[in-house]
């Protein structure tokens, strides 16, 4: 196998790739180990995570492993957004966070 690209994606697109992936062929054994934990904890719709991304894009400082993580865990609060950010939570101002979290509770 070959690695023709490689990029960060969010896990509800994961999801749909492998299921894609699913529907033409069969499985390995960890594609379908990932398929089945994706479909255990995603609950996004890839609509709203498409929408959710593009508006991330707005926050200049947000590293696009950063974005990823954000739809991945979908922060509900400070905290939780901290988790998210880690190391990098405290070079954001507090007009930057609750803005991320606007932007999170808007796209649910």
């Amino acid at each position: 196998m070959n690695v023709i690209k490689e990029e960060l994606i969010p896990d509800v697109e994961a999801k749909e790739i492998l299921e894609k992936i699913a529907k033409e062929k069969e499985l390995k054994y960890e594609q379908k180990n990932a398929l089945d934990l994706l479909k255990k904890f995603v609950t996004l719709d890839p609509e709203k995570a498409k929408k959710l991304l593009e508006e991330l894009q707005t926050i200049v400082k947000l590293r696009d492993r950063q974005k990823v993580a954000i739809v991945n865990f979908l922060p509900q609060d400070t905290d939780e957004l901290r988790v998210v950010l880690h190391k990098e939570y405290t070079s954001f101002s507090k007009e930057e966070i609750e803005k991320i979290l606007e932007i999170v509770k808007k796209n649910l």
